[in-house]
C-alpha cells in the first residue's frame, strides 16, 4: 500500500497543469459556479490555489486527516472556500463537487500513466477516491457549521429588530412586542429596556403587546418578569395591547396582572403615562379657545 501511495503524488505534480486547466473547465461547463455570481477569475484563483496545496500535502501522504498539521493549508483553503460560497448562496452540494469534480481529469492521468499495471491502477484510483471523498466531505462540514452560524446571527438579529424601544416623549418609553415570548427572547426584551431606561432615565415604560398572538401562563410570566426588572430600576410599567380575547384568556388562566396598569391600546396607555408625568394633551383649537 505504501508503494500505490507513493504513485500518486508524483503522477499528480507531474500532471498538474494539465489537471489544472481540465478540472477548470469541467467546473466552468457545469455552471453551478455562477449560483453565487461567483467571478469565473475567482473560480480559477480557488482552483490554481487548491490543486497547488493538494501537491504539497500528498507527497507525505495521501490519507486525509482533518487534525494533522500536513493537511493545515488544505484545511485553511477549503473552510475559506466553503463559508465564503456559503454566504454566496451555493448549496451543499455544489460547494463539494468543488472537490468531487477533480476525479476525473486526475483519474485520467492515472489511467495514463498506469494503464499497463492494472492492480495499481486500481489500488491507486481507490486511495484517490478515497482522499478526494474525504476533502468533499469536509468542505461539506464546514459548509454547515458556516450556515448555522449565518442563521444563529440572522436570528439573533431578527430579535433585536423585533424588540424596539422607543422613546415616545421625554421620560416615557415603548417596547412593542411582536411575536411569542419565550425565555431567550425575553431576556433580550428586559436587558434592552433596561439599557434604554438607564441611557434615557425614563420613568414609564409601555410595554405593547398588541403582536403577540396569545398570551399564555408563560407569557404572562415573562411580561411580570420584564415589568419587575423595571420596576426595580425605578420605572412605572404600563402593558397595553390587551384585546377581548386576551383579556378572556388571563381570566381563564388566573393570572394576576393587577399589580401593573393595562390599557386597550397603546395611545391609551400613552395617554396615562403622560398623566402620570403630569402632563396632558389638548387640540390647538381648545387651547385657542381657551386664549
Amino acid at each position: 500500500m505504501n508503494r500505490l501511495a507513493s504513485r500518486l503524488p508524483a503522477i499528480v505534480e507531474q500532471h498538474q497543469q494539465e489537471i489544472l486547466t481540465e478540472w477548470v473547465r469541467l467546473q466552468l461547463e457545469n455552471g453551478t459556479w455562477r449560483a453565487g455570481r461567483l467571478q469565473e477569475s475567482q473560480l480559477r484563483d480557488d482552483s490554481q490555489r487548491f490543486l497547488s496545496a493538494l501537491v504539497s500535502s500528498i507527497k507525505n501522504g495521501i490519507q486525509f486527516d482533518a487534525r494533522s498539521s500536513q493537511w493545515a493549508e488544505i484545511r485553511e483553503i477549503l473552510s475559506d472556500l466553503s463559508r465564503s460560497r456559503a454566504t454566496q448562496g451555493f448549496s451543499p452540494s455544489q460547494v463539494a463537487t468543488f472537490v468531487f469534480s477533480l476525479k476525473q481529469p486526475i483519474f485520467a492521468r492515472l489511467r495514463g500513466s498506469l494503464i499497463n499495471e492494472p492492480e495499481a491502477l486500481a489500488d491507486t484510483l481507490w486511495e484517490a477516491t478515497l482522499l478526494l471523498d474525504s476533502l468533499g466531505l469536509y468542505t461539506t462540514e464546514v459548509y454547515q457549521q458556516a450556515r448555522e452560524s449565518v442563521i444563529a446571527r440572522q436570528q439573533e438579529e431578527l430579535i433585536e429588530l423585533s424588540t424596539p424601544v422607543v422613546e415616545l416623549w421625554p421620560g416615557v418609553l415603548a417596547l412593542p412586542l411582536i411575536g411569542t415570548l419565550d425565555s431567550e427572547r425575553t431576556q433580550v426584551v428586559m436587558e434592552t429596556l433596561l439599557e434604554r431606561l438607564v441611557a434615557t432615565g425614563s420613568s414609564i415604560a409601555v410595554i405593547d403587546i398588541t403582536g403577540v398572538p396569545t398570551v399564555d401562563t408563560l407569557v404572562a410570566q415573562h411580561l411580570l418578569k420584564t415589568v419587575s426588572a423595571a420596576q426595580l430600576m425605578g420605572a412605572d410599567c404600563i402593558i397595553s395591547g390587551i384585546r377581548p380575547q386576551i383579556a378572556q384568556t388571563i381570566v381563564h388562566l388566573g393570572i394576576d396582572l393587577s399589580s401593573v396598569a393595562t390599557k386597550a391600546s397603546l395611545s391609551d396607555a400613552f395617554a396615562l403615562a403622560l398623566k402620570r408625568r403630569g402632563l396632558t394633551v389638548t387640540s390647538a383649537a381648545a387651547a385657542a379657545a381657551r386664549g
